[in-house]
């Protein structure tokens, strides 16, 4: 079962040990939105990120970074 975008906490967690490097607050949502359907067990319609999605994930990562 692949990764979706309801699962704001997970694709965080993922993306906090993928991208150490980054400092999730300043991703822009272009990025963000490439960096999630990169994911190896991404497995969602990539349009269906919207706004109000993205801005959780970057949350959660902030979060997650902290």
């Amino acid at each position: 079962m692949g990764l979706k975008w309801v699962d704001v906490q997970e694709i965080a967690i993922q993306l906090a040990e993928s991208r150490a490097d980054v400092d999730p607050r300043f991703v822009n949502f272009v990025n963000l939105r490439s960096w999630v359907v990169a994911l190896p067990e991404f497995d969602d319609d990539p349009q269906r990120g919207g706004e109000k999605v993205l801005e959780a994930i970057q949350a959660a990562w902030i979060e997650e970074a902290e």
